[in-house]
């Protein structure tokens, strides 16, 4: 589904992406995992056409899609749920979920993403009129994932879905992420805490100093000595 080459991504003259190339099958969940500053999220930005890359090709579906700006990138079937999660605090839960739907044009269609995203959130519907900054942490992750949804993605893209969560809810979504991939979302999933990531993902990718330095299977790479000294504390 998604096919990165020879990727390198630059910002005032130096690399933080360079001679990337990695790819993400349909049906998969792929995690890139890597220490704050590896160059994560400039990745994804690359691939959602908020940055332009230096060199390479980035496809999707065997489309180009780099160098295309990013309004006509989520038109494609991609969405990217921040780092951060990034809702409108000032606006209602609902309307926080509809902005997500922008790129739909039947009204019919956001009616049944709004119903599936409610079905898949089920405490969302008693909360929908609250202020979305009014949210715990967990809660907003919850429906920044929601939001991403609504837009009907073939690929999701996460970017440090656990950061700022509680402990206890780092585990509800991470089962969250493995229900999405059940119904047929491809998932690409950035992400610290690398043994949960190592868990539900069939492939991963390191990413170190903006370059990757292995790839394997979750479970290969939660074997790798390097992965388990520098990653898992082991």
């Amino acid at each position: 589904m998604l096919s990165v080459s020879d990727l390198s991504v630059g910002y005032k003259g130096l690399l933080a992406i360079q001679d990337v190339s990695f790819e993400v099958r349909s049906g998969e969940i792929v995690s890139l995992i890597g220490s704050n500053g590896a160059g994560k999220t400039t990745l994804l930005k690359t691939i959602l056409g908020l940055i332009k890359p230096v060199k390479g090709e980035i496809r999707l579906n065997g489309q180009v899609i780099s160098g295309l700006p990013a309004y006509e990138v989520v038109k494609k079937k991609i969405a990217l749920v921040p780092e951060g999660r990034r809702l409108f605090p000032r606006l209602s839960v609902r309307d926080n979920l509809l902005l997500g739907a922008y790129t739909v044009e039947s009204k019919a269609q956001i009616a049944e993403s709004l119903d599936a995203v409610l079905r898949q959130f089920p405490w969302i519907k008693e909360r929908a009129d609250q202020l979305a900054g009014t949210l715990s942490g967990g809660e907003q992750q919850q429906v920044a994932i929601a939001r991403g949804l609504m837009s009907r993605p073939e690929l999701l893209m996460l970017d440090e879905p656990s950061l700022g969560v509680m402990p206890k809810l780092v585990t509800e979504i991470f089962s969250t992420v493995r229900h999405i991939a059940g119904e047929g979302v491809t998932v690409l999933l950035v992400e610290q805490n690398v043994f949960e990531a190592l868990q539900i993902c069939q492939r991963a990718y390191v990413l170190q100093t903006g370059r990757i330095v292995m790839e394997g299977t979750g479970s290969e790479l939660s074997e790798s000595d390097l992965v388990r000294k520098a990653y898992l504390g082991m």
